[in-house]
């Protein structure tokens, strides 16, 4: 009975309108997939403007959306040596501390650069006055490098975040997931979520050393968020004004784990272009070819997956994690 008079209620209501989406994303393998989110979106009707550096590598043009750069300090051949870099440091053989702190050297470049491209974006008068007289409706980006996030803050634009995972769990903190380090194994810790009392321990002190490691890369943007916003402001701060989280993981290749009502799982959304494999590389030592194979999205863009609890050397695990997850 109810439901016969609400009916005629609910005919009356329009249908649903297309928005407005600025697009502020991630260089690299980052992009590929969240182009693919944003044809779908462009063919149901929706208003889209990227908003890419001027060095950008395979972030390009597209009838789906608006393409707007801007100029930054870091050239396009710096960027691309430098994310070439990382492949033969990939499969070092070098003692783990050695590893470990060529990692943190790297990061820290990465920060350098990434700090540079945004603070270019954040104090662009141009620029910034084109988002807001454009009255987006929200702004798609991936908070791996956060300075989407920060133009959504001071903005006040909600936000909808595209990633697999942000390093040292920041993304679990800022949306205030549980992250019991006793039961969710930590990046470096090649663990599975059935560990034996040593392993926890090991586990529990990973997590202990991520706040040092992950100050290396996310400490710029921090100072640079705080500059700008007027604030402090840490990067699970900026990260919990998040509306959306959309995450490319499912429980079929990653351990479960608690996530927050506003977390939507849409693994295997990067494999929507598939290429053939001209060659399989049998993998690092000790790993059979089984447990880990190369999905090439574009020419020279590479992505290495292991199965959970295998052995893959921990700098390739967390290079490749914090690269081109």
């Amino acid at each position: 009975m109810l439901a016969a008079r609400l009916l005629p209620l609910l005919c009356l209501l329009g249908t649903a309108s297309a928005g407005k989406l600025l697009v502020i994303p991630m260089e690299g393998s980052h992009w590929l997939s969240m182009k693919d989110v944003l044809a779908e979106m462009s063919r149901r009707g929706h208003q889209i403007v990227v908003m890419a550096p001027d060095n950008r590598i395979l972030i390009d043009s597209s009838d789906n959306y608006d393409l707007k750069t801007y100029p930054v300090p870091v050239k396009k051949e710096e960027m691309e040596a430098h994310i070439r870099s990382f492949g033969p440091k990939c499969f070092s053989q070098e003692p783990f501390l050695v590893r470990f702190w060529n990692t943190l050297k790297d990061l820290r470049q990465s920060a350098s650069m990434f700090e540079a491209s945004c603070r270019a974006l954040l104090y662009n008068q141009e620029m910034m006055k084109y988002i807001e007289d454009s009255k987006f409706d929200a702004i798609f980006t991936d908070p791996f490098n956060p300075c989407g996030q920060i133009v959504a803050v001071h903005f006040s634009i909600p936000s909808v975040f595209f990633l697999r995972a942000v390093p040292c769990a920041i993304d679990l903190q800022a949306a205030q997931s549980p992250d019991p380090p006793s039961y969710v194994p930590r990046m470096l810790s090649l663990h599975s979520d059935r560990m034996t009392f040593s392993q926890r321990v090991k586990n529990f002190l990973l997590f202990l050393s991520e706040s040092f490691s992950c100050s290396v890369a996310f400490s710029p943007f921090e100072a640079l968020a705080s500059e700008f916003l007027g604030r402090p402001m840490t990067m699970a701060q900026l990260l919990s004004h998040g509306a959306v989280w959309l995450k490319r993981l499912d429980f079929a290749f990653d351990y479960p784990m608690p996530v927050m009502p506003n977390m939507v799982f849409i693994g295997g959304i990067n494999c929507a272009n598939k290429k053939p494999l001209s060659q399989v590389h049998p993998g690092p030592e000790g790993i059979p070819p089984i447990l880990g194979f190369l999905q090439c999205q574009e020419e020279d863009v590479f992505q290495w997956s292991c199965c959970p609890g295998t052995t893959c050397p921990s700098y390739f695990t967390f290079a490749m994690a914090m690269i081109t997850h």
